[in-house]
């Protein structure tokens, strides 16, 4: 064959612009690329610790995409296909530079918890903005960060969450409760930097 003829597909019409990823069309791939480029990038934010982790496990993803569309279930979402891989695929990078295979139980300390993290039913955090969380998150080690993001964010039960991370419930379960003191403790410290007549005495 000298010729191969040329795939067609519509911006707007998503089934067709996969359909021609599938045939390799780079006009396609790049298509598919712009239109879900900010939804896979937020993701790959709350996941990371950093802008260039980001870009690595967003760069990934899409290699990913691209080379497994032909496993794409056209009547189911595409974007929680999308996410999937992207989920995955940042576990993936935490395993290869951060140990996430060796995930231990770490429980916080309930006698070194502030009172007023620790015995509240509404917490600070629930009442957070998403880029709120977004700023904080990123400043939690990499274990609970992945743990708090897949269930709260993107809304794996801790068990799916153990089963993902090749670690059992109990121990999910511990670096949850952990990254939640955590944000609540960020939280409270910023509020009180901002508020310097506020008490500190649970951080002096």
């Amino acid at each position: 064959m000298l010729f191969r003829r040329k795939s067609t597909f519509t911006d707007n019409d998503l089934l067709s612009v996969i359909e021609a990823c599938r045939g390799n069309d780079v006009r396609a791939q790049r298509t598919l690329f712009r239109q879900y480029y900010s939804y896979a990038k937020s993701i790959c934010l709350r996941y990371m610790a950093n802008v260039d982790e980001a870009d690595d496990v967003l760069n990934e993803s899409f290699l990913k995409v691209f080379q497994h569309l032909g496993s794409y279930d056209s009547a189911l979402p595409f974007k929680a296909w999308l996410r999937t891989i992207v989920v995955n695929t940042a576990i993936s990078y935490h395993r290869k530079y951060h140990k996430l295979d060796t995930i231990s139980a770490t429980p916080a300390n309930p006698a070194h918890t502030p009172p007023d993290v620790a015995n509240t039913d509404e917490t600070v955090v629930d009442r957070l903005s998403a880029d709120e969380i977004l700023s904080l998150v990123q400043q939690l080690p990499p274990v609970p960060r992945t743990v708090f993001m897949m269930h709260v964010v993107d809304g794996y039960s801790l068990r799916e969450v153990a089963d993902s991370l090749n670690a059992n419930e109990a121990t999910v379960r511990s670096h949850f409760l952990r990254a939640r003191l955590r944000l609540q403790e960020l939280v409270t410290m910023a509020h009180r930097s901002s508020h310097p007549q506020s008490s500190s005495r649970y951080y002096d």
